[in-house]
């Protein structure tokens, strides 16, 4: 019974991307590890902006230091 929790920042992905991500993930472990899909579980959970640091800062600082935001 395969649990995948998927996080990611809260920046507007819509219902339709997490419904790929939950079916992309899903068959990832059908095709590789031949799990059953009824007994496959993904969570994805949205962390805000604020709460998520990578470089040793805050992402958005990170960001804002690389030119990306």
């Amino acid at each position: 019974m395969p649990y995948v929790n998927i996080k990611i920042t809260r920046e507007g992905v819509t219902p339709t991307q997490k419904a790929a991500l939950i079916k992309g993930t899903t068959d990832l472990l059908v095709d590789v590890l031949d799990k059953d899909p009824a007994t496959t579980f993904v969570v994805i959970n949205e962390v805000d902006l604020e709460d998520w640091g990578v470089g040793g800062m805050p992402v958005e600082q990170y960001r804002r230091l690389r030119g990306k935001g």
